[in-house]
């Protein structure tokens, strides 16, 4: 009996460490590798690519109400499995995807009187990681055994090498910081290459995406994906030596204080995935597609929902602008253009009544535009006065204004003020989704949260603003000065993750309706026309008034009306975060666009290597170079050909672009 015992308990030992050994998971091309450790009752996992450390031993596991499933864990089982999927996306920087990963389940039980299994799942494509944490069906069937809990917390962190410098944003308080209770919204300052034991601004960590440069080893990007009412929406801690940054969840003071700061989740079930993309290059960071790789669709669309272009008079204009005559001058823009949609921005409830939304729906429909209209999202969570307020916070008060919207042929909304990341924020974005569906209504967000997966898991989802966006240019010079800094940013970090309702390429020279006062754009008219393209998102804006149809070159607005939106391919060219960036997107018409900006005051010359163009003549895009007292240079367009090679060499003047069309 005895020898019996000693036998099980021998070949007990040795599955352990068969599944011990087993703790890792390699990308398809053996390029990116994970390995685990359990020490002591402890997860961890740590990164290297090209046997490269590119995240060093880093915590895993969470806290939750029927347990602490961070400590006291004991290896229960170890799967590995293969993942080769394709899908469609209309609205996200590639038409059509192929997610080829390998996957790990790691099954861990903690001390807990409940019996309930966590399973790590992390899948590793070649660039990519995403994993999340599920709580599965327990071993017994008893009444008492949970079947929902609170997760007070995560050790799931960061640990990043000594050399590592960040391209990230603070995160801020809730509503005791920022305008009418309208915060986080994601809408801070980055800097660029700083260190990482530096505090944040506001002691609340950064929001997601997190950019970091490992040395001269490479670049890593952390986000989340999969968050919609089944948690709340995440950031990173300030950084902790010898732990990183960790994952951490809303500040209690979001939302006026309403709804909890801490996630609660039905079981069995889990959380979002958090996403590591990690690369040698820039190159997988501005091409990734982990955000809606490893989500799915919510519900089915209700109709074909249509990409496209929008006027916007409040850029510009402002409040004053949200009046019937005014709005009828941008919709006539929009039908010389040959634009799909108008944006009416708040107010219009009171400034021109709902009778006259009506009308002023007819008109635009005679154009062939179609009316997008501005919602407060308010109820109780923002103090902000711009109206309609009331009509988006509850089921009933949304059902009444889809309905009447669809009635009158109206086919987007833009609903602004959220500021904040509790389960129950991120309820409403759903439910707003959900309903306007119902009624063939696209949603745009704006002073709001990062979408994370939307654009797959919501089919008339089209884009969020979170980003300090170009209304920032209108507002102050200070902001103007830096648009080459943000633009050159996004490509690597916010727009990498999600679109992005940049708010509209700009094509006045000075920031006001008479395009001669307040201060100037500091942009070359090339660099506004090349930004169109980098900034990724099925509906954007082009920000014309019926004034640039005169004062713009012939081909400028040739290029203007033909600006493309939807994109089958995307490739990473050249760049540097915050400096320039060039990226090739291939159009739902299969041809190739290139566009780069130069977010710097000196030009810069630059060999693009460009083979999918070889030895083709193209058209190209740019500005002349300055002359003495010039405030702009002179936009340009000629015809090149591309090396048989795929070379081409061109110069971005300061803060100015390129643009090369197949």
């Amino acid at each position: 009996m005895r020898q019996k015992i000693y036998t099980l308990l021998i070949m007990s030992v040795m599955t352990v460490c068969a599944m011990a050994e087993t703790m890792q998971v390699k990308s398809p091309d053996g390029r990116l590798t994970v390995d685990f450790t359990l020490t002591d009752g402890h997860l961890a996992y740590a990164v290297s690519y090209d046997n490269n450390e590119m995240i060093q031993s880093s915590a895993l596991g969470v806290n939750t109400e029927m347990g602490d499933y961070t400590q006291g864990l004991t290896l229960k089982d170890v799967r590995h499995s293969a993942i080769d999927e394709t899908y469609t996306l209309r609205t996200a920087k590639c038409g059509g995807n192929h997610y080829v990963a390998n996957k790990i389940e790691i099954d861990l039980t903690a001390q807990t009187k409940f019996k309930r299994v966590m399973t790590l799942t992390m899948q590793v494509s070649n660039n990519d990681i995403a994993f999340k944490y599920d709580f599965s069906g327990a071993e017994t069937t008893f009444r008492d055994e949970p079947r929902r809990t609170t997760v007070y917390g995560e050790a799931t962190s960061f640990n990043m090498p000594a050399s590592t410098t960040t391209f990230i944003c603070p995160q801020t308080t809730g509503d005791h910081y920022g305008w009418m209770s309208t915060k986080p919204s994601y809408e801070e300052e980055y800097v660029a290459d700083d260190v990482m034991n530096k505090p944040s601004r506001f002691g609340k960590g950064y929001t997601f995406p997190c950019l970091f440069r490992v040395g001269d080893k490479g670049w890593v990007l952390i986000s989340e994906t999969g968050v919609g009412s089944n948690y709340c929406g995440s950031h990173l801690s300030d950084y902790k030596e010898g732990t990183g940054y960790t994952v951490a969840y809303p500040d209690e003071t979001e939302n006026h204080g309403l709804g909890s700061a801490f996630p609660a989740i039905m079981l069995p079930g889990g959380t979002p995935w958090r996403t590591i993309t990690v690369g040698a290059s820039l190159a997988p960071v501005a091409e990734t597609t982990v955000a809606y790789d490893v989500v799915k669709p919510l519900y089915e669309p209700h109709e074909a929902y249509k990409a496209g272009r929008y006027t916007w008079s409040w850029l510009i204009w402002q409040d004053n602008s949200v009046n019937y005559d005014d709005q009828v001058s941008f919709i006539n823009t929009a039908a010389a253009m040959g634009y799909e949609y108008c944006l009416v921005d708040g107010w219009w409830d009171t400034q021109i009544g709902r009778d006259r939304i009506e009308e002023l729906s007819r008109y635009a429909r005679s154009k062939g535009v179609s009316l997008m209209l501005w919602y407060n999202s308010n109820g109780y969570i923002n103090d902000a006065p711009q109206g309609p307020r009331g009509g988006m916070h509850n089921s009933i008060a949304r059902e009444r204004e889809m309905a009447w919207m669809e009635k009158i042929g109206v086919k987007g909304i833009k609903v602004d003020f959220f500021g904040g990341d509790k389960q129950q924020t991120m309820q409403l974005y759903e439910d707003i989704l959900s309903d306007a569906n119902r009624h063939g209504i696209q949603v745009i967000f704006h002073g709001c949260t990062l979408p994370r997966g939307w654009e797959r898991m919501y089919p008339n989802y089209v884009a969020s603003e979170a980003v300090l966006a170009s209304e920032n240019v209108y507002f102050t010079e200070h902001h103007a000065q830096r648009e080459g800094f943000e633009l050159t940013l996004h490509p690597f970090c916010r727009n990498a993750v999600s679109a992005m309702d940049w708010g509209g390429t700009i094509m006045n020279r000075y920031m006001s309706r008479d395009n001669k006062s307040r201060h100037r754009r500091y942009t070359s008219d090339t660099f506004e026309m090349a930004a169109s393209i980098i900034n990724q998102t099925s509906i954007q804006c082009i920000c014309l008034q019926e004034s640039n149809l005169s004062e713009l070159k012939d081909f400028q607005l040739e290029f203007l009306r033909n600006v493309p939106v939807t994109w089958q391919e995307t490739k990473y060219i050249d760049g540097y975060p915050t400096k320039y960036v060039v990226m090739a997107r291939k159009a739902t018409n299969q041809r190739w666009y290139v566009s780069g900006l130069n977010g710097e005051s000196q030009p810069r010359t630059l060999t693009l290597r460009l083979p999918m163009l070889a030895g083709k003549t193209v058209t190209l895009y740019t500005d002349e170079p300055q002359k003495k007292g010039e405030l702009w240079p002179t936009p340009a367009k000629r015809t090149v050909k591309v090396g048989k090679n795929g070379d081409v060499k061109v110069t971005m003047q300061p803060m100015g672009g390129v643009i090369i069309v197949e």
